[in-house]
């Protein structure tokens, strides 16, 4: 039995992302960034006006006033997306609108409330300094600077930025296409009537959502503890997806069949039981290439040794460089304990103070009460027996 940072590492390095694919833009939304992605093209392409006004010399308005306005002959206009032709000259000016590129020669925009205009006779009453109201080639985005970093989720903020960098497609990690099998005779799929004896497959269905939660495609399959059967769907799991998570069978009873039947299959076992709190019994694997989670069929064991380590190991394979579930800083509500020889892990909720949040553990008879009331997640390392109330802690958040 190893640690739980050992085989956390051990995960990490037996797993390499997915490949690469170009995705259009509206497909590219949540998808994660295969590589570093810089500007293609200067935002805006050119200087543009930040308003509605008059394009002058900054140098006839400095002295302009309400109390001693200058007066300026409007030769033109021009509008988003135009241009005009020419030179704005001293004691000229070009009638602009918000977006339109800047006629050469000037240098400022005096905003349209500061002026009247009479025909093309333009009457300012307030200064403008050289750059006021221009916004620059380059100033939002710049050919060549860093937009999005590989292994980044592309949001949809950040999707905008991409479109305005000159990307009409992005390249993308492939979504890892995951199989979850549940096995035990006692595991029936939701919707079929409910026999004495038999439970709903509600590991399959929590984990599937997690995995949907993350990007990845999913599909689910149960199997009864025969070896025949779970072998076949096994192998039709390994065959058909890049990743592989069963839940149950993963200790060593007389049912618990699923990692035998992997030895026999010929994976390479890089891990079986590790001292965590709850979820010992996970084992990981490889087959082919491709990752194989065993999780315990306990609903905390199967729930913590995913989000602990099958998740970690998923995010990678879908390329995401933040592997882990985000941390937050808070404060313990009360003295929590655990083994010494161990890492344990416990559930709680958060409540919001003016502070910071404060963690409170969760003890509810009901494990599925637990877990769905639960916000965030602390761990008490190995090596250490208790954490003590008022104490700060990083916290893993769920909700």
């Amino acid at each position: 039995m190893i640690s739980f940072y050992e085989a956390l590492r051990l995960t990490h390095e037996h797993i390499q992302s997915l490949a690469s694919e170009d995705a259009g833009l509206l497909s590219a939304v949540d998808r994660i960034s295969a590589r570093d992605l810089p500007g293609l093209v200067d935002s805006p392409s050119v200087d543009a006006s930040l308003k509605d006004g008059f394009a002058v010399h900054s140098v006839d308005i400095e002295s302009a006033s309400e109390n001693s306005p200058v007066v300026l002959r409007v030769i033109g206009m021009v509008a988003a997306g135009g241009g005009w032709q020419g030179q704005v000259q001293l004691g000229e000016a070009v009638r602009i609108l918000s977006g339109a590129p800047i006629p050469e020669g000037a240098d400022a925009v005096i905003a349209e409330e500061f002026t009247l205009l009479t025909g093309d006779s333009l009457l300012v009453m307030n200064d403008a300094h050289a750059g006021r109201n221009i916004l620059l080639q380059g100033s939002d985005i710049r050919t060549g600077e860093l937009q999005v970093e590989k292994g980044v989720q592309i949001t949809a903020l950040k999707l905008g930025s991409l479109a305005a960098a000159g990307y009409s497609s992005i390249p993308v990690v492939k979504k890892p296409r995951i199989a979850i099998l549940a096995t035990g005779n006692e595991v029936i799929a939701p919707g079929q009537p409910l026999i004495s004896g038999k439970l709903y497959a509600s590991n399959l269905i929590a984990l599937a959502a997690w995995c949907l939660h993350f990007g990845f495609e999913v599909n689910t399959f149960i199997a009864r503890d025969d070896e025949i059967l779970i072998r076949e769907k096994l192998q039709t799991c390994l065959s058909d997806h890049d990743a592989v998570l069963t839940s149950g069978g993963a200790w060593s009873g007389e049912r618990d069949l699923v990692v035998r039947i992997l030895d026999e299959l010929g994976w390479e076992k890089i891990y079986h039981r590790v001292r965590i709190g709850p979820g010992k019994a996970v084992a990981f694997g490889s087959y082919t290439g491709k990752p194989v989670f065993c999780l315990p069929g306990g609903p905390p064991s199967n729930s913590m040794a995913f989000l602990q380590l099958a998740l970690p190991g998923l995010r990678k394979l879908s390329g995401s460089k933040r592997t882990g579930l985000p941390l937050q800083t808070m404060r313990l509500a009360e003295t929590v304990n655990g083994q010494l020889d161990w890492t344990q892990f416990i559930n709680g909720w958060l409540e919001a103070t003016s502070d910071m949040e404060i963690f409170h553990p969760i003890n509810l008879s009901s494990r599925f009460q637990m877990m769905a009331t639960t916000d965030a997640i602390i761990q008490i390392p190995e090596g250490r027996s208790r954490l003590e109330k008022g104490q700060l802690v990083k916290g893993q958040l769920l909700s």
